[in-house]
């Protein structure tokens, strides 16, 4: 076993059940925002379905990141709060341990690719946080990290393999349900926008309970769909490190250990959308929906639009995961679809 992959597996036994996303909403309470859940005519007449929209893009630092950070943050014993926290993240979750950590009082160190996107390094100085920048390609953002924090003697707050952060993440799926009964919709499927798995984790183990006849599936980049690959292969799949996407929050090499053994025995299939249906998805948000949607965020929606996963006859939610883009790519897409 490799050291990665040693830290991969320290919590593999130790799966959150739904009590740990109950106690996680209220740690919750008060600091995440309860975002919408959306439905547009104009989506239901082209699908032919009925699409409820779990608008992320409203939480707290733009995307879901928020939820795992602060459940699992906040559980770190006083006494070893001093040291601080290290993180490594492509943005969303660098923001989201930012935010946490300024407003427990904890120093915060963020590792992040040196290509990602300007808005998500800006923001996460701007909580405080120190940011450490690598190259994707060449350097091992879980070695940098490992070693941060054995220096600092922090506390390791991983993205998606650590049941802490899955817990919060499933918050998502717990609104979600009772958001759907509220108007009275009965959900056939769920989509969820998927990088290393812990969003996916979460909602499944909350729709496991809450709504157990809704099918939960994955959605990821086509050039980073190791957890459609893993789950139709039965094992761990990797994805090659040599493709390229504009879905930057979702490009994790390959499914968490944690995550995968919770995805694996409750995600029916997995989808996967190009960069093009993606930049159309977005587009469409914008234009049609008002809201603006980062790349990773919007791989549900492309799975929807662009007929990947067919909605009709169906009630189908999904996840509209993060907004933090940068302004130049933004303008970049609109223009590519005036």
């Amino acid at each position: 076993m490799t050291r990665v992959e040693a830290l991969n597996t320290e919590n593999f036994d130790k799966a959150p059940t739904f009590d740990d996303i109950n106690l996680a909403a209220q740690r919750l309470r008060g600091w995440a925002v309860e975002t919408p859940l959306l439905e547009s005519s104009m989506i239901n007449e082209v699908v032919k379905g009925r699409v409820l929209l779990k608008a992320e893009t409203f939480q707290r630092t733009g995307s879901f990141k928020f939820r795992g950070a602060f459940n699992r943050i906040s559980q770190i014993p006083e006494a070893k709060r001093e040291n601080g926290v290290v993180a490594y993240s492509s943005g969303n979750h660098a923001q989201g341990v930012a935010a946490a950590a300024a407003i427990t009082g904890i120093p915060a160190v963020i590792v992040m690719p040196a290509d990602a996107p300007a808005i998500k390094v800006e923001n996460t100085r701007s909580f405080g946080a120190e940011v450490v920048l690598y190259d994707r390609r060449h350097d091992s953002r879980e070695e940098i990290g490992r070693e941060l924090t054995e220096q600092r003697r922090a506390t390791l707050v991983r993205p998606y393999d650590d049941p802490g952060i899955i817990a919060g993440q499933g918050t998502c799926g717990m609104e979600i349900v009772s958001q759907a009964r509220a108007i009275d919709a009965k959900l056939d499927s769920l989509l969820v926008c998927c990088g290393g798995g812990g969003l996916t984790a979460g909602c499944a183990i909350a729709l496991e309970e809450l709504s157990p006849e809704t099918e939960v599936l994955t959605v990821e980049p086509s050039a980073f769909d190791d957890t459609k690959r893993s789950i139709t292969a039965g094992e761990i799949v990797a994805n090659s490190g040599h493709e390229a996407s504009i879905c930057d929050a979702l490009l994790a090499p390959q499914p968490g250990m944690l995550t995968f053994s919770i995805n694996r025995k409750r995600i029916s299939r997995g989808l996967s959308v190009t960069d093009t249906e993606v930049k159309a998805a977005m587009a469409f948000a914008f234009r049609n929906l008002k809201l603006v949607v980062e790349p990773g965020g919007a791989v549900c929606l492309a799975a929807v639009l662009s007929g990947k996963f067919d909605c009709a006859g169906r009630t189908v939610a999904l996840t509209l995961s993060g907004g933090n883009v940068d302004a130049e790519l933004y303008r970049t897409v609109l223009a590519e679809h005036d």
